[in-house]
């Protein structure tokens, strides 16, 4: 038997009216109608069940039948930040940091970038992390960002204990002290980093780390990096 379909809502409430995007998917893709059971979301790390009570033109009613603590959420607080990339290969670095277990995905902007930003895109990006959230079965959606300049983006690191910069003209990874709790990972664009961003990147307290001997594409470098802290801080095994 299938596991129940999951939605995120702004609010639990005894009864859920589920509107909007989430409503048409689950309508007109998924065919939900009276007495299918499916699970509700908040961000608070609980899940919903819920059945569908009444189906409306534009929404579907839900009575909540109970709760319970999510269980696949990361204990290891991770922040990934990653240069824009082009074409459709940021949304695929945000739903495979989704699906790893990144609380938190920030975009950022650098020398060497070449795609641009945009409100529909950021808004697509969010969108993507949302359906890997569901897919993936989390509780919550990791907050997703665009940062102006490499400046900011390292900034917003500023209260994360081990920070690493992915760097691809370093021969080798330098020392670093594995100190537990939250990680920043820092991966670029395709253009890669200039020796002042790497300097400035040293100077907020990250540590420059190597990717091993060949050059990776930068989506590949990214969930490269996220797996081996991910597998470092014990979320894969």
């Amino acid at each position: 038997m299938a596991a129940p379909k999951r939605f995120f809502v702004e609010k639990i409430a005894e009864e859920v009216r589920l509107e909007g995007e989430e409503f048409r998917h689950a309508r007109n893709v998924l065919r939900l109608g009276v007495g299918d059971e499916v699970t509700l979301l908040d961000g608070s790390g609980k899940e919903y069940a819920a059945i569908v009570a009444r189906a409306e033109r534009n929404a579907l009613l839900l009575h909540v039948a109970g709760e319970k603590p999510a269980d696949r959420e990361p204990r290891a607080d991770v922040y990934l930040l990653i240069g824009a990339l082009k074409g459709d290969k940021t949304e695929l670095v945000v739903q495979k940091a989704t699906e790893l277990g990144a609380n938190r995905i920030g975009v950022f902007f650098s020398r060497y970038s070449s795609a641009y930003p945009s409100e529909n895109k950021l808004e697509r990006l969010r969108r993507v992390a949302r359906e890997a959230a569901k897919q993936c079965l989390r509780a919550r959606v990791p907050e997703v960002e665009y940062f102006g300049d490499l400046a900011s983006a390292l900034n917003s690191a500023e209260n994360y204990k081990n920070k690493l910069f992915a760097c691809e003209f370093l021969e080798r990874s330098e020392q670093t002290s594995d100190t537990g709790g939250s990680y920043c990972l820092v991966v670029g664009s395709e253009g890669g980093f200039s020796e002042e961003e790497f300097a400035l990147a040293r100077s907020c307290g990250f540590a420059g780390v190597s990717l091993g001997k060949r050059i990776l594409r930068a989506e590949t470098a990214a969930i490269a990096l996220l797996s081996v802290v991910m597998a470092r801080a014990g979320e894969l095994g």
